[in-house]
């Protein structure tokens, strides 16, 4: 593998540049549509300037440093519309809740930034004589409000036993980890690869399509990820059509039907797709729960499951 590394000029001005767009247009209460489509067309315009850069240096975008990877990242992440929508929308909130908290506290004057990107951690706050700011993990996009609250206070205030539980618990969900490993994967352009070392991921669709899906759902691309990941077994990219299964599985000691389980389980994001409700992102509602449970071996795979996310 070409172990060239690139970094892209400028890159962490441009980021702030959009941060300060997206906050402009997050803390501006008249919903300007026309806006947000000019942002977004500006971010296609900056992740393809990216990608020919790299074709250029004859790299891909997994060859850039971790700095210009990482934001390069999060520029593409945001050039799907869902996602910019709830950014925008919920940079929003955790404004307002800023305001109210300071308004509260005779804090008023201060200066307030806040921004969610992708972070290392879940959230840093930051309050001076005439400033404050908040950033947040770009994992909390989806996060009710309880947590986007709960961010908030621990940023401006300090942590409390009560807001970091609630912080930790969403930080551990399915919904966060999607998030962030959709936003590591984004930059992963390598080859599909779906013979692994003891399984075959176009054999096991082959054979949870049929038993599930009377072999009608329509084959997304399979890979194996290119790093074990323990958190987060597996993900489907709904942009990409692409179901990636996390190379920990790959083992002789995990049993067929744990890894037949994960994938039907990324297959049911397929085949049940997003659902929005009263302006959240569901990826797990009522049905897909149904679907999921219906699996054959549900009860064994989850507890293999547990067991081994406890070790």
């Amino acid at each position: 593998m070409d172990s060239k590394r690139i970094s892209i000029k400028n890159i962490k001005l441009q980021q702030d540049i959009i941060l300060q767009e997206i906050f402009k247009l997050a803390s501006n209460l008249n919903d300007d549509s026309q806006q947000i489509k000019q942002l977004h067309k500006s971010l296609i315009t900056k992740a393809t300037i990216i990608e020919k850069i790299c074709v250029e240096q004859q790299i891909t975008p997994a060859n850039l440093t971790e700095q210009s990877r990482k934001i390069y990242s999060w520029i593409k992440f945001l050039t799907d519309e869902d996602y910019l929508k709830l950014h925008i929308q919920n940079t929003g909130y955790l404004w307002e809740t800023a305001k109210n908290i300071l308004n509260r506290r005779g804090q008023k004057q201060l200066q307030l930034m806040i921004a969610i990107a992708n972070l290392a951690g879940l959230y840093k706050g930051r309050v001076s004589a005439s400033a404050a700011s908040i950033i947040v993990s770009e994992g909390f996009i989806n996060a009710p409000n309880t947590v986007l609250q709960a961010l908030v206070e621990s940023a401006l205030i300090g942590k409390s036993r009560t807001h970091t539980q609630i912080i930790r618990q969403f930080a551990s969900t399915e919904e966060y980890s999607s998030v962030l490993l959709e936003l590591d994967l984004i930059a992963d352009v390598l080859a599909d690869n779906t013979q692994g070392k003891v399984y075959n991921l176009d054999e096991l669709f082959d054979k949870v399509n049929h038993e599930y899906f009377s072999s009608s759902l329509a084959k997304p691309r399979l890979t194996w990820s290119r790093i074990n990941t323990y958190r987060k077994l597996g993900h489907y990219e709904s942009a990409r059509d692409r179901v990636v299964i996390s190379l920990t599985l790959d083992d002789a000691k995990v049993p067929e039907f744990v890894v037949e389980f994960v994938l039907y389980h990324e297959l049911l994001h397929k085949y049940h797709g997003t659902k929005w409700v009263q302006g959240k992102r569901m990826v797990h509602t009522k049905e897909f729960r149904d679907s999921e449970s219906k699996f054959k071996f549900y009860n064994e795979a989850s507890r293999w499951l547990k067991k081994s996310a406890s070790q």
